[in-house]
C-alpha cells in the first residue's frame, strides 16, 4: 500500500464538465479541461442540458473488460500458448471486451465524458468487430484470396495504431498509469501490425508480449481506480497529472 495520498483537489473540480450536477458523477478517466469548464471552449450554451441520471463509475468496468481479453488474445500473439486453444478468446472478445465495454462507453456518454466514451465505445466496438472478422470473414478467403488475408488483417490493425496514438496524447490530460496504457497499446497494435504485413511470427510475438504489459497496466489502473471510488483516497499510485490553470 502507497502512502495515504488524497485526489488532487483540482481532479473532481476540473476532470468533470460543469454541466454535471456535484456529486452525480466523478470520472475516472477525466475529460481535457480548461479552467473554467466549457466556458473557454468559445462554444455558447445559453441552457445545458444537466445530467438526470446518476452512474457509477464505469471506468475500472471498462478497463478491467478489455484488459481480460486483450491478456486473453496476447498469450497466443506471444507463442505462450497454442493456437490449437485460441479460440477461448472469441466470446470474451464478443461478450466482455466487446458488449461490456460499450456498456461503459454508453455510461461515459450520459456522464458526457468524451475521452471515456470514445475509448470505450470504441475499443469494444474492436473486439465485437474482430471476432466476426476472424471467425466469419477470414475462412471466407479461398484460393489465390488466402495470400491477401495478412494484408487485411494488417490494414484492420492499423486503422486502431493510428486511433490508440492520438489517444494516448489525449490521456496525458488524465493520470500516468493511464497513459503508460495507451502507449504500450500503441506498441502493441504497431508490431501486430507489422507482423501482419511482413508475414513475421516474430514480430507478432513482441506485439503480443506488449498486449501482455498492457493488460498488466491496465488492470492495474482498474484496480486503482475502484480502490480509489470505495476507500476515497489513491491507495495505490495512479500518478495524476496536475492540469496547469492558465
Amino acid at each position: 500500500m502507497s502512502p495515504r495520498t488524497e485526489v488532487p483537489e483540482d481532479y473532481a473540480a476540473d476532470a468533470v464538465p460543469r454541466c454535471i450536477p456535484a456529486g452525480a458523477y466523478e470520472s475516472s478517466i477525466p475529460m481535457p479541461a480548461s479552467k473554467d469548464g466549457y466556458k473557454d471552449s468559445g462554444e455558447k450554451k445559453q441552457n445545458p442540458v444537466e445530467a438526470i441520471l446518476k452512474v457509477a463509475n464505469p471506468g475500472p468496468l471498462g478497463l478491467t473488460a478489455f484488459a481480460v481479453t486483450t491478456f486473453t488474445l496476447s498469450m497466443f500473439n506471444a507463442g505462450i500458448l497454442p493456437r490449437s486453444v485460441e479460440k477461448v478468446a472469441v466470446p470474451l472478445g464478443y461478450f466482455y471486451g466487446g458488449s461490456v465495454q460499450l456498456l461503459a462507453g454508453l455510461a461515459e456518454i450520459f456522464a458526457r465524458n468524451t475521452f471515456g466514451a470514445t475509448a470505450f465505445c470504441s475499443y469494444g466496438a474492436f473486439w465485437i468487430a474482430f471476432g466476426y472478422y476472424v471467425m466469419e470473414i477470414v475462412p471466407s478467403f479461398d484460393g489465390p484470396e488466402k495470400d491477401n488475408v495478412h494484408v487485411a488483417t494488417g490494414l484492420f490493425l492499423f486503422t486502431f495504431t493510428v486511433f490508440t496514438t492520438y489517444m494516448a496524447i489525449a490521456s496525458t490530460r488524465t493520470f500516468r498509469a493511464l497513459t503508460a496504457v495507451f502507449v504500450c497499446l500503441g506498441l502493441t497494435f504497431f508490431f501486430l501490425t507489422i507482423g501482419e504485413w511482413a508475414e513475421s511470427d516474430g514480430v507478432k510475438k513482441t506485439g503480443g508480449y506488449f498486449g501482455i504489459i498492457t493488460s498488466i497496466l491496465a488492470w492495474y489502473c482498474s484496480f486503482g481506480l475502484v480502490l480509489l471510488d470505495t476507500w476515497k483516497y489513491e491507495v495505490i499510485p495512479l500518478m495524476f497529472y496536475k492540469h496547469r490553470q492558465e
